[in-house]
């Protein structure tokens, strides 16, 4: 016995209201036809209404559509090596080579989401950290006394300055994964 895989066309599901389900099975009976082909007849009389109105042709839509994805075969081991980096990430395999290819192509290191926003509530939090010591040194040259002393300022000073020196690493360290294999290995 031969088994013959025969490749299924592409299917479109869609939920429905009850009484828009009910019109098409009416229909699809008086037109002596099934619901799904009833539907397809009606997608594909659309579709060429559109095309006349000015839509572009199917081939010149297929080639944007082929062009905007891009299908890459890797050997086992760059695979392996590829999926435990996204796992690292904690992304997709695909959207890290994604990056990867924007990396290499722009020469800009993207930022994981979650590392994104880990940095912008820092940052959000130093903004805050800002403006108290801004109203702190206002009141201060006004000749008026804030609880916090110059040492006090100067701690909170030299700890904005270590969060920006950290964040500055952070940003660095990032860049530099996703250069090919971190330089030192790929030798």
């Amino acid at each position: 016995m031969t088994l013959v895989v025969v490749a299924a066309d592409p299917v479109i599901a869609l939920r429905v209201s009850p009484e828009v389900k009910t019109l098409l099975r009416a229909i699809a009976q008086r037109e002596r036809t099934s619901e799904s082909a009833l539907v397809r007849q009606l997608i594909e009389t659309m579709l060429r209404m559109q095309v006349k109105a000015g839509l572009p042709r199917l081939a010149e839509i297929e080639k944007e559509s082929r062009d905007a994805r891009v299908y890459v075969r890797l050997k086992d081991d760059v695979r392996v090596l590829l999926m435990k980096r996204a796992v690292e990430r904690g992304m997709p395999s695909a959207t890290y080579l994604a990056g990867l290819a924007e990396c290499h192509l722009r020469g800009a290191a993207p930022i994981p989401k979650e590392e994104l926003l880990a940095l912008k509530r820092s940052i959000a939090e130093l903004k805050a950290i800002g403006r108290h010591l801004n109203q702190i040194a206002r009141v201060l040259n006004q000749g008026g006394t804030a609880t916090p002393g110059r040492q006090e300022l100067h701690a909170m000073l030299k700890v904005a300055e270590g969060l920006r020196d950290h964040f500055k690493a952070l940003l660095d360290a990032n860049a530099n994964s996703w250069r090919a294999d971190h330089a030192e290995k790929a030798h």
